[in-house]
C-alpha cells in the first residue's frame, strides 16, 4: 500500500461547480473582489463564529496586513521559533523585529512563560502560532499576560482552520487571525489566506491594505501603503466550495487519529501531541516524538522505501533562530524548540483517510522503529 504525504480531496461534483463558477467569472469578466469573494468571507466568518473575515492573497499577506494595522513598525513581536520563515517574514516586512520565543514541549506553542522570557520593552505584539492544528489550552493565561501589559496578541492559524478550545474558535483568542489556504491546507483555495477579527478598525484597515492602499475600490485615492493582495474570483469559489466540507473533513481526519492515538499509545519508545479536554483539532499535522537518538532521515527513508509511507513535512525541521535568513536575530538558545524540532516526525493524514491507510502507517512505524532499533 502507497501513502502519500498529502491529498487533496475535491469530489467530481466540486470540480464541476468550480469548472462552471470559473466560467462564468471568466465570460463576465468580473474576476477579483466580486460576489465569490463576498460569500468565501461570509462563509468563512460564519465557520469560524468571527464578526469579520477578508479574503487575500495567501496567509503571509494575511497576517503581515494584520501586524500593519497593529503599527508594528519599528517595535519588537515575540514569535516562536518552530514556526514557517513566513511568520518571522510577515513580521519583518510590517516594520518590526522578530524576537524569537522557545516553547511548551506538551502544544509546540508559545507559553505566557515563554514569551515571558523573550518580551522587551520595545515589544508590542505576540504572534501565536496553532502548530498542526492544536490551540493550546494554556492560550487563556497568554491572552492575560498579553492583556496586562498592552501586547497584541495575534494568531497565526495558518494550520487551524475549525479548530476549537473549549467554545472559541481558531482566530477569536487574540486581536486577529491569519488562515492560510495553500494547497496541502485542511481548506484551499489553490492559494490564498483570509483574516478574521472581531476589530471593526483592523476589518476596514485589511479592506484597504489588500487592494494598494485605496480608499474604495473604483477609485484611486491611496490613504494607506498597500499592495496586491487580493484574492481572485477563480481563488474564492474554489475556496467556498471546498469549505461546505469542512465538518466531513474534520470528522475524517478525528478518526484517523483515534486510530494513530491508540497504536502510537501501544509502542516503546515513542510518544505522541496530547489533545486537550474541550479541544476540537482538524490534525493538519499528527505529530509524534520518537525516543532520543532516533536517527530521523533514516526512519523517513525506511518508511518511504520499506513501507510505501511518506510522512508528512515537520513543523518544523529546524527552528528559525538557527537558519542563515535570520542570523542577526538568532538571540540566544533556545533549548525545547531545538530538541522537538530535531526529533520529531508527522505522519500523513488526509480528510479522506481510510482505516485501512491509517493502520498501515502505524503497522509501518512500528516495522521502521523495529529495523532500525536492530540495526544499531
Amino acid at each position: 500500500m502507497h501513502v502519500p504525504a498529502a491529498r487533496i480531496v475535491f469530489s467530481p461534483e466540486d470540480r464541476a461547480e468550480i469548472a462552471s463558477a470559473t466560467t462564468e467569472i471568466l465570460s463576465t469578466g468580473a474576476m477579483t473582489l466580486g460576489a465569490h469573494t463576498k460569500e468565501f468571507e461570509a462563509a468563512f466568518a460564519a465557520a469560524h463564529a468571527a464578526p469579520f473575515a477578508v479574503a487575500v492573497s495567501s496567509g503571509t499577506a494575511a497576517l503581515e496586513i494584520i501586524l500593519r494595522s497593529l503599527d508594528v513598525q519599528g517595535a519588537d513581536v515575540v514569535l516562536p521559533t518552530n514556526t514557517f520563515a513566513a511568520t518571522a517574514f510577515a513580521v519583518l516586512r510590517a516594520g518590526a523585529t522578530p524576537v524569537f520565543a522557545d516553547v511548551n514541549p506538551d502544544t509546540f506553542a508559545l507559553s505566557a512563560a515563554t514569551v515571558e522570557a523573550a518580551v522587551t520593552p520595545n515589544t508590542k505584539a505576540v504572534v501565536i502560532v496553532h502548530i498542526g492544528g492544536l490551540i493550546p489550552p494554556d492560550i487563556g493565561e497568554l491572552a492575560k499576560f498579553c492583556a496586562d501589559r498592552g501586547l497584541a496578541l495575534v494568531e497565526d492559524a495558518a494550520h487551524a482552520h475549525g479548530c476549537r478550545h473549549g467554545d472559541t474558535l481558531a482566530g477569536s483568542f487574540g486581536v486577529a487571525g491569519a488562515f492560510s489556504f495553500y494547497p496541502t491546507k485542511v481548506i484551499t483555495s489553490n492559494e490564498g489566506g483570509m483574516i478574521v477579527t472581531a476589530d471593526p478598525a483592523i476589518h476596514e484597515a485589511a479592506v484597504v491594505y489588500r487592494d494598494q492602499g485605496k480608499a474604495g475600490f473604483l477609485g484611486n485615492t491611496h490613504i494607506r501603503e498597500g499592495y496586491a493582495w487580493r484574492l481572485s474570483e477563480m481563488h474564492a469559489v474554489t475556496g467556498k466550495v471546498h469549505l461546505r466540507h469542512l465538518d466531513e473533513f474534520l470528522a475524517v481526519r478525528a478518526r484517523a487519529a483515534a486510530r494513530y492515538d491508540a497504536a502510537v499509545d501501544a509502542l516503546d519508545g515513542v510518544s505522541r501531541l496530547r489533545l486537550p479536554a474541550g479541544h476540537v483539532s482538524n490534525f493538519y499535522k499528527y505529530i509524534v516524538l520518537p525516543r532520543p537518538g532516533v536517527d530521523r532521515a533514516r526512519l523517513k527513508k525506511e518508511l518511504k522505501e520499506r513501507h510505501g509511507v511518506s510522512l508528512s513535512g515537520e513543523v518544523y525541521e529546524a527552528p528559525l533562530h538557527q537558519q542563515p535568513v535570520f542570523s542577526s536575530y538568532a538571540g540566544r538558545p533556545l533549548p525545547i524548540a531545538e530538541d522537538l524540532c530535531a526529533r520529531h516526525v508527522c505522519l500523513p493524514i488526509h480528510s479522506d483517510m481510510t482505516d485501512a491507510e491509517a493502520d498501515h502507517v502505524v503497522t509501518s512505524l512500528a516495522a521502521a522503529l523495529a529495523s532500525l532499533d536492530l540495526g544499531r
